[in-house]
């Protein structure tokens, strides 16, 4: 075992356990302390009520534990074990309360979750089979020697498994299911750290990927940056029609997530193109930063509110927090930063990432992108720039849309009573609370003495050792950025929210009602995923390998049960046969006649014959489920087989 720097623990699993403590590690370590911190505190209040405490506080700090593993692996295998306990005790939390909702969320949470990691150990077997390691430190040199020898394709498929693995946990389209479902049923101190960093282990994970293996590898940047536009938008859209609230925050860290991923797409298309991606690496890292403390505050403010109400739905809850000014203050921090809104620290990480895009969008116009065709197209680009801010226009949309129905509108029965409930919270939840929600402004106040040195201590992880030069935030060109999102913003809140998500009911007031307009058929979970692994893989498999018993197991099973028959009549006869010659060799008289015992033979032999067709027919099962299992490793070792003849 070794210290200092580095910890090695030998033998763990194999091949042992390997952490790290650099400039990025140490502030995200710091950030799951101070979250799991404030959580704690929070929980005090917020679990009061329930009964099964001990076991929300054993998986609670479990989880801890295993998250700072993930952050602190200096190599992927290590990041795999850290990553599957996380995923197995954060499904704790999921599961909680016991409710039938909570009990199908916990499922759709845990098979993301397996079939992620499944995945992503595949991808593990592949890297290390081409380059020999899984030190994160030695990806760079040893893929950039593996893509010379012509390894390009497994690495491919090596990235692609990991991609897979790691987005399903950063909430990536189309692995994005879990999120919108699991946060609105888990505790609300869970919920934000379901949203608030547990999803950045993913990004780690992702980070790893998009600037050590494929940090000049302008297809991957260009999958990277797809993905996080998708993820971007559809979060976008999700949360506007949501009425839920926490659900609508959960929509939210998608769309955040996609903005994250978006930067790392730009990173690697920034360094294939020859310019330096420091932009795209420093308002990754600082996003995350802002995200983390973003989730923090807006999912105790909701713990707050269902404190109270045990409700979350808009309808219900609008007006709780008109005359509770540490609620609202909370609340419109995380909204404003997360809104991108000047003099917030979103707003700083957005600008970086809004940045990057611009940055490449000028190399594509002077003809310097590495791609050609449609995808270094400059119109292409400058659709990405609007994109980028038609998101950002959607996100304080959204929460326009929260911050009003909660703290502006009037409940049309139930306001007296809302008022009269304050303080919502005891004094040491509030100033638990006020704790991230307070350090949102001052990052964004402050962005050269705050947030650039973090970023200046984190920026190594992403392979830029040269510290960044002072970035004006607050220039005409990049205030513009921010205000035009703003304004598309408030646009969207009055035509579209207003208009299209809410109607106006007479009864029993006067007043709009939040409409769920989003159509059902859209479901991913319902309407492709739970098909594909519920009804059509066990049909097919279940007709395949129907076949095959019908055809081949049934007439090796009859075969096998005829010589069993046939073996055990010859034992039975040759038992009575010895029992005849121990008669003989007794003491008794010559004359005396010796009875073969038929009827007890014949007894005997039919029991023996029950117990082979009982036998044979658990042979049978077992034989079918091994069989099937077989058939699929042997497809997949013929598919690779193939692949690696072809490839040769």
């Amino acid at each position: 075992m070794k210290f200092g720097l580095e910890w090695d623990i030998a033998g763990f699993c194999g091949m042992g356990l390997h952490l790290k403590l650099d400039g990025f590690r140490l502030i995200y370590v710091g950030i799951a302390v101070l979250m799991w911190a404030i959580s704690w505190v929070f929980s005090a209040e917020y679990m009061a009520h329930y009964k099964n405490k001990t076991g929300y506080y054993v998986f609670f700090w479990i989880t801890f534990l295993a998250t700072a593993g993930v952050f602190l692996s200096a190599d992927l295998y290590t990041t795999f074990i850290f990553f599957e306990i996380m995923s197995f005790t954060s499904f704790a939390w999921v599961l909680f309360d016991g409710k039938k909702e909570s009990i199908r969320a916990a499922k759709t949470y845990l098979s993301v979750a397996v079939i992620g990691g499944l995945v992503m150990l595949m991808g593990l077997f592949l890297l290390y089979d081409l380059l020999g390691t899984l030190a994160i430190d030695e990806l760079k040199e040893k893929a950039q020697t593996a893509i010379q020898t012509g390894g390009q394709a497994q690495l491919y498929a090596a990235g692609g498994c990991l991609l897979f693995g790691f987005g399903a946990k950063a909430g990536c389209f189309p692995l994005h299911i879990w999120l919108p479902k699991a946060h609105p049923v888990a505790p609300a101190p869970a919920s934000a750290l379901l949203s608030g960093i547990l999803t950045k282990t993913g990004v780690f994970g992702i980070i790893v990927l998009s600037c050590q293996i494929f940090g000049k590898d302008p297809w991957w940047g260009l999958l990277m940056v797809g993905l996080g536009f998708i993820t971007m938008f559809l979060g976008a859209l999700l949360a506007m029609f949501s009425i839920n609230l926490k659900r609508t925050l959960a929509c939210s860290s998608v769309s955040q997530m996609g903005f994250i991923l978006t930067g790392t797409g730009m990173y690697s298309m920034l360094a294939a193109a020859g310019e330096n991606p420091m932009l795209a690496a420093r308002g990754v890292f600082l996003h995350m930063i802002n995200h983390s403390l973003f989730k923090l505050t807006l999912f105790l403010c909701a713990g707050g509110v269902f404190m109270n109400l045990h409700q979350l739905d808009l309808n219900e809850i609008r007006g709780f927090g008109r005359k509770k000014p540490v609620l609202a203050f909370c609340f419109a921090m995380g909204a404003l930063g997360i809104s991108g809104v000047p003099l917030w620290s979103g707003y700083v990480s957005k600008t970086l990432l809004h940045e990057s895009i611009v940055e490449y969008s000028h190399l594509a116009a002077q003809g310097l992108s590495p791609l050609r065709g449609a995808a270094g197209s400059p119109l292409l680009w400058m659709g990405a720039e609007w994109l980028f801010l038609l998101t950002g226009g959607m996100t304080v949309s959204y929460m326009l849309k929260l911050f009003i129905a909660i703290f502006v509108e009037k409940h049309p029965e139930r306001q007296i009573e809302f008022d009269q409930k304050k303080p919502c919270m005891k004094p040491a939840s509030g100033m638990a609370l006020l704790i991230p929600g307070a350090l949102i402004p001052i990052l964004g106040l402050f962005p050269s003495q705050t947030m650039d040195r973090l970023a200046d201590m984190g920026q190594a992880f992403f392979g830029i050792a040269e510290l960044g030069h002072s970035i004006h935030y607050f220039t005409v060109g990049n205030l513009k950025g921010g205000g035009i999102s703003i304004l598309m913003g408030i646009l969207l809140y009055v035509l579209v929210i207003r208009r299209f998500l809410m109607v106006e009911n007479r009864e029993p007031a006067a007043i709009s009602i939040y409409l769920d307009r989003w159509p059902g058929f859209l479901d991913l979970e319902n309407r492709l995923y739970r098909p594909i692994l519920l009804i059509f893989l066990p049909g097919a498999c279940g007709a395949v390998f129907g076949w095959l018993d019908r055809y081949f197991i049934q007439a090796f099973l009859s075969i096998f049960l005829a010589i069993s028959a046939v073996v055990c009549r010859g034992m039975d006869h040759l038992a009575d046969s010895m029992i005849v010659l121990a008669r003989y060799t007794t003491h008794r008289p010559l004359g005396e006649k010796i009875a073969r015992p038929t009827s007890a033979r014949a007894e005997r032999f039919r029991k023996q014959e029950k117990a082979i067709f009982r036998l044979g027919s658990q042979v049978e099962e077992s034989f079918s489920f091994g069989l099937m299992l077989f058939g699929i490793g042997l497809c997949l070792t013929l598919g690779y087989l193939l692949y690696e003849f072809f490839h040769l």
